[in-house]
Order: C-alpha cells, then structure tokens, then sequence
C-alpha cells in the first residue's frame, strides 16, 4: 500500500518513538552484516536527543496503522570549504513496507529540512554492495566520492 501523501507519512521524531527507532537501528545493523555492533541504548538516546544539548534528530514515517515504518536520523556537520551541512546518518526503512513510498517521503522531508535551516547541502554514505540504496540515491542526482577513506576512533 503506498503512502498517499509523503509528508502526512512523516514526521518529527518524539522521546516515545525511541523503543521503535532502537528497534530500526538493531534492524539495519543485520541487515548490514553487523549484528552486534549496535551499543547504543533507548536512555543515551534519549539523553543524547532530547537532553540538554540535543546532538541529533529525527524523522519517523508512520503507516495507515501509525505503526512507525521508518527512519531518519541526521546531525549536523560543518565543512571548512561548504559551510553547514546536514549529515543524514541513516535512513532506514523495515524490511516488510519497503518499495512503498517511505524512504522516498522520508528523504525528501530530511532534504527539505536541510534546506529550510540554510545547509548547503546534505551528505551521507552508503555501503558499497548496498545496490537498492545506491540507485536510489543516484535517482536523485547524488554525487559520489572517490579517494575518501572513512576513519574512525572507538573506545
């Protein structure tokens, strides 16, 4: 069942939506091959989003049921040569509703976002092997980056 209208889908993340989103989140670490890599937890989330200093938010789509279907986290990002930017971190739609309409509304409505707080663009990334996204993001004209090497620290 596709979603009539994209933006009546989507909507701004709330503290009661935290137990499904943990749920999206542990859902796409299967899905890419990392089961437990997932340490995140419902109470940092909720501190580390709706505390003091916010460093992230959220974008959930619902379907007819207003059962939450989907996902879209972002944090922003500084660029020394672009200015502000908006990091989408993930987008993440359950397995059984995709190819409905959801990941579509719901980066659509993180774009928009971006755009109404003055970014200068959004950027993200996607697995290598991930084709379904990777072609869904070239239907929208993405650009993507050759010679970068992802880097992190963990402790």
């Amino acid at each position: 069942m596709k979603p009539k209208e994209p933006n009546s889908i989507v909507r701004v993340g709330t503290r009661v939506d935290l137990p499904r989103v943990l749920e999206l989140i542990v859902e796409l670490a299967v899905y890419e091959k990392e089961p437990d890599a997932v340490k995140t937890s419902v109470e940092s989330m909720l501190e580390d989003g709706f505390g003091a200093n916010p460093v992230y938010g959220f974008f959930v789509a619902e379907d007819e049921q207003k059962s939450i279907v989907g996902l879209s986290l972002y944090y922003w990002r500084y660029s020394t040569w672009k200015g502000k930017r908006l990091y989408l971190e993930d987008l993440i739609v359950t397995e059984s509703a995709r190819g409905k309409g959801y990941g579509k509304a719901l980066f659509e409505r993180t774009l928009q976002f971006a755009k109404e707080q003055n970014c200068t663009g959004m950027v993200w990334q996607v697995l290598d092997w991930n084709e379904p996204s990777i072609e869904f993001y070239k239907s929208y004209g993405a650009e993507f980056d050759k010679g970068w090497l992802n880097c992190s620290i963990s402790w």
